[in-house]
Formats: structure tokens, C-alpha cells, sequence
């Protein structure tokens, strides 16, 4: 089964530039040093529209709907509760309206617990607003597969868990592709979810290490231990310019850019 993957923001958690504090090492004149907020869209063509998911929605998400003509989704799913992967939860809102019905939201419990509280009223009308809900809660758990459904068939999802520093966050695994965009340690229960892969997109945040996310060697490390065919760096700081780190990085080995299209 092909599947087509966009990397919509490959961006640490202020994105690139930073506000305040700018471009860092990113030269600024390369398009590709401009980094949105992580987010991925996974597409399953079809004779006439894809199947299609998102992977988080942040601060950007709003923008980066709109660059990629988005107009609808069939499901959503979440892999922590961080700001920079759910506060832009809320701009989903047109696609329900376009759509006429609500999404489907993938969510494991300690996402839902923050998720559920501060973004209550996208899952049930509050008392007193006459604004309909927009997403349905649906509950997912580590090594439990799932299939949402869409015109093109359904996409079968595995959830595992990582370790992100002092939460655990879900990477998800799409056929023979992994998404681990936030992760500091993989757990060995988890490791049968990496094997095997045509494409692993993983976090290497900085150069140096960092207590809640793979620096650029623990990144390096993991993609030799588990041999992906091809592998594609997000989740990038400040100090990871584009074409400087592309030349020091090993055949199979890539940074990511927003906008990116991977055909699996």
C-alpha cells in the first residue's frame, strides 16, 4: 500500500526563527531553515480523494492547513499533550463546518486528561454556548492497532509509547512507516515497532544532548540499531542548519523541511 507524507513542521517548540532570538545558525535566506511546529499528514490516495490523517495540531497548524489546501480529515491523532502539539486544536473548526461532521480525535489518557480540561468545549457544548463540538475522543493505548476509515480505505495505525523526559509521549506507526517526533529514550517495549521500517521519521532536536529529546547522536545511534531504509530528522532547533547538517549525515539520513512529500 503507498502512502504519501507530508511533513507540515519540522520545527522545535518555538519554531525557527525564534521569536526574540532568531535564526541561531539557520541561514536565514534558505527556505528550508524556516521550521513550523511538528505536524504530519498522512495520505492514502484513492481513486478519487485520499484517506487522511493528521499527526498533532500546534500553533501553526492554521498555516500549515492552508498551504497544503487541506479540506478535510478523517481523523486526528495526538502524540502528547505539549502546547506546541495541541494549541492549535481550535482551527479545525472550518473543516468540521466543511465537512458537516465531526473528526475523530486519537488521544491516549494522559493526553486526554489535559486535553479533555483545556480544550473541553471541542468535545461537548458547554453550558450556555450555542458552538457544536468538534471532535470525538477516541481512546488508544501502546501496542494497540487502530484503522481509521476514509474514502481510500482505512490506515491501519499501531501507537507506541517513548519516553519524553517526564511524560511519556505516543510515536505511531503507519504500515511500514514510523513518526517518533518527540522522544528521549525508547522503551525495549517498543522496539518491535521500529523494525522493519522503509521510513523512520525521528526527533533529533539539537547538535548537543538535552534531557527531554534525542540529540543529533542518540538520533544517529537509534536509526543504526533499528536499520530504517530511509530515515528523515525533525524536530529541529535552532543550531541544525539545513544544508550544513545534510552534508554531515550519512546515505539514508536527511533533515526534514516543512513541506517535505514522502511516498512510501
Amino acid at each position: 500500500m503507498t502512502l504519501e507524507i507530508t511533513i507540515l513542521g519540522c520545527g522545535s517548540s518555538a519554531g525557527v526563527p525564534r521569536v526574540a532570538q532568531g535564526w541561531g545558525a539557520c541561514v536565514p535566506n534558505n527556505p528550508k531553515n524556516r521550521r513550523r511546529r511538528c505536524a504530519l499528514l498522512v495520505d492514502k490516495p484513492g481513486p478519487e480523494k485520499p484517506t487522511r490523517l493528521l499527526v498533532d495540531a500546534g500553533p501553526d497548524v492554521r498555516e500549515q492547513l492552508i498551504a497544503h489546501d487541506v479540506d478535510g480529515l478523517d481523523a486526528l491523532l495526538l502524540t502528547h499533550p505539549h502546547a506546541d502539539h495541541i494549541h492549535g486544536l481550535d482551527d479545525v473548526r472550518p473543516l468540521t463546518m466543511q465537512m458537516r461532521r465531526l473528526i475523530d480525535c486519537y488521544l491516549d489518557a494522559p493526553t486526554w486528561e489535559t486535553v479533555g480540561s483545556r480544550f473541553a468545549y471541542l468535545f461537548k457544548t458547554p453550558p450556555g454556548s450555542a458552538y457544536p463540538p468538534l471532535l470525538i475522543p477516541r481512546f488508544i493505548s501502546h501496542g494497540e492497532g487502530f484503522a481509521p476509515e476514509g474514502p481510500a480505505g482505512p490506515i491501519e495505525v499501531t501507537p507506541f509509547r517513548l519516553n519524553h523526559g517526564d511524560i511519556d509521549a505516543l510515536g505511531f506507526r503507519f504500515e511500514n512507516v514510523a513518526y517518533t517526533p518527540d522522544v528521549k529514550i525508547i522503551p525495549d517495549e517498543s522496539f518491535e515497532f521500529l523494525q522493519n521500517l522503509d521510513l523512520w521519521i525521528i526527533d533529533a532536536l539539537r547538535y548537543r544532548t538535552h534531557p527531554t529529546h534525542f540529540g543529533l547522536m542518540e538520533a544517529l545511534e537509534s536509526i543504526d540499531r533499528f536499520q530504517p531504509k530511509r530515515a528523515v530528522l525533525t524536530n529541529m532547533h535552532t543550531d541544525m542548519d539545513y544544508e550544513t547538517l545534510r552534508g554531515q549525515l550519512p546515505t539514508g539520513v536527511e533533515p526534514a523541511f516543512d513541506g517535505m512529500k514522502l511516498v512510501v
